[in-house]
């Protein structure tokens, strides 16, 4: 084995370093059990914690296991140590979308077929109750055969997220494919916001630049509250049509993704085959590792359904609480499962004899103490 990999858990070879952020690292790795390469992402809980991440992390992870399509990057695994979080993940080798605008604009077809993958994915998201909320070329990534796979949940919003007039008031995104509205924070259907992110991105495939792109941001804003863009001339009566629809500066206006999949140019040579079945979200096992990685002797949780409930019942020595609470106080959370209130209190009971704590149920409520 080269010096440089190293093997954790007896399962993934970690191989390079694929990119980082400012509390997150994402390695290449190999499935030695069944010879697949997947993307590790490694994530600091100590920088998650002084960076305000907290929420952003559980989303993204809560998002991702939630959503089991052929276009959105798998969750395969999960794990965390005492020090770090570890998201086993689909390696998509084709690396971003963005790279193939980057040199020109795309074909119709082909601009056709990453849409249409695109919207597919967005839609399911959306009758799942996920928001992605930072739809860009960037967080659409490529396999080796091309299929086009939605990744980066980080910005996502549940369903949950909404207030009691059912919309999000939390401003997100990246500001070229930003909706009027969220620019202008008002409250927002996350659903429609991303819509018109999808609409950018059609835009962009197709001219290779952005529809509201000026190095002035004040005016930039005022192009996409006004929606002030022009097609080139080769854009097809059908394409400005959709658009029009789509980049509409009203979201009561603007169309749903039901709409834009009826659209005469979204279904031009679509077939029965091309919108996959898909599966229910399984559960999810443990194991990663990387230069990142704790040492191979610490142990490493499994989180084999992870939910709220996790998140607040691990062992203390790898203790994810810290994500969500101070040591020392008390506090409370609500959660929902699909478990039964059987199963909850077993497990629950399984880890609290390991913390050597007791647990009471009291109607809807589980004390810990």
């Amino acid at each position: 084995m080269d010096k440089k990999s190293k093997l954790l858990m007896q399962k993934f070879k970690v191989e390079k370093l694929l990119g980082q952020g400012n509390f997150a690292k994402v390695y290449s790795a190999t499935n030695l059990e069944t010879n697949q390469s997947v993307a590790i992402k490694v994530i600091s809980k100590d920088m998650v914690v002084k960076t305000g991440l907290i929420d952003q992390t559980k989303r993204e992870i809560t998002a991702m296991r939630l959503l089991k399509h052929p276009n959105i990057v798998q969750l395969y695994e999960a794990m965390a140590s005492k020090a770090k979080i570890y998201l086993v993940m689909e390696y998509a080798k084709g690396g971003e979308l963005f790279q193939k605008i980057k040199k020109g604009r795309l074909k119709e077809e082909v601009a056709w077929n990453y849409f249409q993958q695109l919207i597919t994915a967005v839609d399911f998201c959306h009758k799942r109750g996920v928001y992605h909320r930072d739809l860009k070329p960037e967080n659409l990534l490529l396999d080796e055969n091309g299929m086009l796979k939605v990744s980066d949940f980080g910005l996502s919003a549940l369903a949950e997220s909404k207030r009691e007039d059912g919309l999000l008031h939390t401003n997100c995104g990246t500001p070229s494919y930003v909706a009027p509205e969220v620019i202008l924070c008002r409250a927002y259907d996350g659903a429609k916001a991303d819509i018109w992110s999808c609409g950018v991105i059609l835009f962009a495939l197709l001219a290779g630049s952005l529809p509201f792109h000026d190095s002035n941001l004040i005016h930039m804003y005022k192009k996409v509250c006004a929606s002030e863009y022009q097609c080139p001339r080769w854009f097809s009566r059908h394409v400005r049509k959709l658009l029009h629809g789509i980049l509409n500066p009203n979201p009561d206006q603007r169309f749903l993704a039901s709409e834009i999949m009826e659209s005469s140019w979204f279904q031009k040579g679509l077939n029965s085959n091309s919108i996959t079945e898909v599966e229910e979200p399984g559960s999810l096992n443990a194991d990663g590792g990387c230069d990142d990685c704790d040492s191979e002797n610490q142990e490493i949780i499994t989180l084999t359904t992870l939910t709220a409930f996790d998140f607040i019942s691990l062992a203390s020595e790898l203790d994810l609480s810290g994500l969500m609470m101070q040591k020392d106080s008390k506090k409370a959370m609500l959660f929902t499962s699909a478990q039964s209130a059987t199963s909850i209190m077993s497990k629950l009971r399984e880890i609290t004899r390991k913390l050597k704590l007791k647990v009471k149920k009291e109607g809807a409520l589980l004390n810990c103490w």
